[in-house]
């Protein structure tokens, strides 16, 4: 299963422990140096869907400040997705980073050569 960008940053923000929606926003911003800024009727669509999915599963809930914040936490099946996608986006950059070294080689003057 390819995971978009978003969810495997969801999922990822969930992966040490569980969260609820604006710390998982917060996470998200913090791992992408706020590259990725998540809005909430995004992320609770996601959350949804994850849930849906079985790849998170809603964890405990918890009032504060007298808002109610429902915490998610990883499945082993979350856990799986974020292992098989990492797997996958590491043959992607190895594959590049290859294609990268083929095209510097190639381009790099030999001696004895002009220009």
């Amino acid at each position: 299963m390819d995971l978009s960008e978003q969810t495997f940053l969801i999922l990822s923000a969930l992966a040490d422990q569980p969260r609820h929606g604006y710390a998982v926003v917060r996470e998200v911003d913090q791992m992408t140096d706020g590259r990725i800024r998540l809005r909430a009727g995004t992320l609770y669509g996601a959350l949804d869907r994850l849930v849906a999915q079985g790849l998170i599963a809603p964890d405990h809930d918890e009032v504060e400040k007298g808002r109610l914040r429902r915490f998610y936490k990883l499945t082993d099946a979350g856990a799986d997705a974020i292992r098989a996608e990492s797997q996958r986006m590491a043959g992607a950059v190895r594959l590049a980073e290859e294609r990268l070294s083929k095209r510097a080689a190639r381009n790099t003057p030999r001696l004895g050569t002009t220009g």
